[in-house]
């Protein structure tokens, strides 16, 4: 069975040395966070010029301002991430934090014919994975798999809905999967994400779960999407499938959110068009000897990844800090693990690598959320920090 450490060895992009790469490293030293550019391998702390990753993302142009930010050398990344996993850590030495801070984290739901189906799946199993089997059957036969050609909001969506109505079929994941407005739900608490080589938690009540790899937009505060990274977007399928309202207890738990390895900069080499274009593949490898693949395909997303951001920024809703958008998952694991029929679901330990060429690896493993690392340093303890420091300034 492979190590949290040994799985995280090589995260970067394949291109990293021409990618404009930031991310957050905590400094013992300091007692707190930094934000640190990758420039050939080695990481530079550019908190002197950007205190927080907020503050990057908040620049005209932030991949050209971190390319020319001075930066004071800690070290390479190799040894950063080496001390990160919690169980081989040195807590005199540095060690790698998920790429975000301030921004609001939130998600879009049912972005994908696959895990709209589930959802739908999921509500009318109301938890049960054993009936999950059946269901998915008479749900398909109603619904179909390829809606992948149908734009929410359209007429001929509002023409299916009606048919579904008059079936009894109708969902309220369906209306959201292919009626006008989308899922945008919050994930988890500013501050409160894990990076890559760091344990991901599931509820210790849950027998229903999965990991959910994803592409992960930053944006800043105007609505500009101005980055990338990835996430697992940790879902409890029983709670969730028992109540829609339980949505907060399903995706909001200790260490549940992880993001990472590190936030790539849009600029003349990586762009929204490239994002539109990833494809992101998922490794689940268990104690057990279990092991899981899959890929999600941005290219199949049901809603542009432009228009998810639209409908998070609006008039309506302002982000003054900006925030980060996970654009959903078209992959929902069916496999059966253990038991015919059971599906599939986390075991304690699982090591969970989501990765693409252009964005890196994000490694995890699984552990349920009590037993994670609690999370104690929020905003207000960043801000005495940063003061401390003296790297809060007026305007």
């Amino acid at each position: 069975m492979i190590t949290l450490g040994e799985a995280a060895k090589d995260v970067l992009p394949v291109d990293a040395a021409e990618a404009a790469l930031a991310g957050r490293v905590w400094r013992p030293e300091l007692g707190g966070p930094s934000v640190v550019a990758v420039r050939g391998g080695e990481l530079h702390d550019v908190s002197a010029s950007f205190p927080t990753i907020r503050d990057l993302c908040e620049v005209e142009e932030p991949a050209a301002a971190l390319n020319a930010a001075k930066g004071e050398p800690i070290g390479p990344i190799a040894e950063v991430l080496a001390n990160t996993p919690p169980e081989r850590r040195n807590r005199e030495k540095p060690w790698l934090l998920a790429p975000l801070d301030l921004q609001a984290i939130k998600a879009a739901g049912v972005t994908f014919v696959v895990s709209l189906l589930e959802r739908v799946i999921e509500e009318r199993a109301h938890g049960d994975f054993a009936a999950a089997g059946k269901i998915r059957a008479e749900v398909t036969r109603l619904v179909g798999d390829d809606l992948a050609r149908l734009r929410p909001g359209s007429a001929e969506a509002a023409a299916l809905k009606e048919v579904l109505l008059r079936e009894g079929a109708w969902s309220q994941y369906l209306e959201v999967g292919i009626g006008p407005d989308a899922e945008i739900f919050t994930k988890a608490q500013p501050m409160s994400a894990v990076g890559t080589a760091m344990e991901a938690g599931v509820h210790p009540k849950s027998s229903w779960n999965n990991p959910e790899p994803e592409v992960v937009l930053a944006i800043a505060s105007t609505g500009r999407i101005i980055g990338a990274m990835l996430g697992n977007d940790v879902n409890l399928r029983d709670f969730e499938g028992r109540s829609a309202l339980l949505l907060s207890k399903a995706k909001d738990n200790n260490a549940s959110c992880a993001i990472g390895p590190l936030l790539r900069l849009f600029d003349a080499g990586f762009g929204l068009d490239d994002v539109r274009r990833i494809s992101v593949s998922l490794e689940v490898e268990g104690r057990d000897g279990f092991r899981l693949e899959g890929t999600s395909s941005i290219e199949r997303i049901s809603r542009d990844p432009a228009d998810l951001a639209a409908q998070l920024f609006s008039r309506e809703h302002q982000y003054p800090d900006g925030a980060v958008l996970f654009l959903g998952t078209m992959f929902a694991p069916t496999a059966d693990r253990g038991a015919a029929g059971k599906g599939f679901t986390h075991a304690v330990g699982d090591i969970v690598t989501i990765a693409t060429p252009k964005l890196g690896r994000l490694v995890n493993r699984i552990a349920t959320a009590d037993a994670c690392e609690p999370w104690t340093f929020g905003t207000a303890a960043l801000m005495r920090n940063l003061a401390r420091r003296g790297l809060l300034a007026a305007g």
